[in-house]
């Protein structure tokens, strides 16, 4: 019997891309994205491959919209069976500002909390109640190395992927543990869903192809990683180590 996916921040990147190879599974797909336009197109080329795709615009920051996107997907499809988290980005990018921590309005941190922390809070809550009722589910967070390093700059995005990659997975596993609900998060390093993240320096000396991460991401959540549970996984290239390296 086919699973349900529900991906956040569904229509580009890594998000989209995990769609398209669930969709190659025989999986009912699930994509919300706030671009309307990115979501349609998205949600059209998933259907040319496996017509169980449903598109649902979705402002994360928003609860009843939340509630309202696994509604939809539960009354399509009748369960959802993995949470991927993959919405999100860092404020000073996605803001187009660029100063300093202090000089920089408050208003890009809340935005980034809301969006990189609060939306996958949100999403783990809502779905969750469908979880309970299946006694069964798995949910995926996706983390930041920078949730590790820290950032000067993007202080909203690099204290919310820390808090999402420790202590929300854990307590979101410790909540699910009594209805067969699984948290995990994958924390990449930098990945090559856009130019910039050539640049950054690995051990491995080289950036992620997508599809490494999506794969992790696809094995924790399967029953191959039903054992993985609570946890935070670095999939960085040995980024992290080399601040150690003598």
């Amino acid at each position: 019997m086919a699973k349900t996916v529900l991906i956040t921040g569904g229509a580009s990147g890594m998000g989209f891309l995990a769609g398209k190879c669930y969709a190659k599974e025989g999986e009912n797909v699930v994509l919300v994205d706030i671009n309307r336009e990115a979501l349609d197109s998205c949600v059209s080329e998933i259907a040319a491959i496996n017509p169980n795709v449903l598109g649902v615009v979705t402002d994360i920051r928003k609860y009843d919209e939340v509630c309202a996107a696994r509604d939809q997907a539960v009354e399509r499809f009748g369960s959802i069976d993995i949470l991927i988290c993959f919405a999100g980005g860092a404020e000073c990018r996605l803001c187009n500002v660029h100063g300093e921590f202090q000089d920089n309005p408050i208003d890009i941190y809340d935005f980034s909390i809301d969006t990189n922390l609060k939306g996958a809070l949100y999403f783990d809550h809502a779905v969750m109640k469908q979880m309970a009722k299946q006694n069964s589910g798995v949910i995926v967070h996706i983390g930041s190395i920078t949730g590790q390093e820290g950032c000067g700059a993007n202080v909203g995005y690099s204290a919310s992927k820390s808090a999402l990659m420790n202590g929300m997975t854990k307590s979101i596993a410790l909540a699910g543990a009594k209805y067969n609900i699984r948290c995990v998060c994958v924390a990449p390093g930098p990945v090559l869903t856009r130019p910039g993240m050539a640049g950054m320096k690995t051990m491995l000396g080289r950036a992620a192809e997508p599809q490494e991460i999506v794969d992790l991401v696809m094995y924790v959540a399967s029953e191959k990683g039903a054992f993985i549970n609570g946890v935070n996984i670095l999939a960085d290239g040995g980024r992290d180590i080399m601040r150690n390296k003598g």
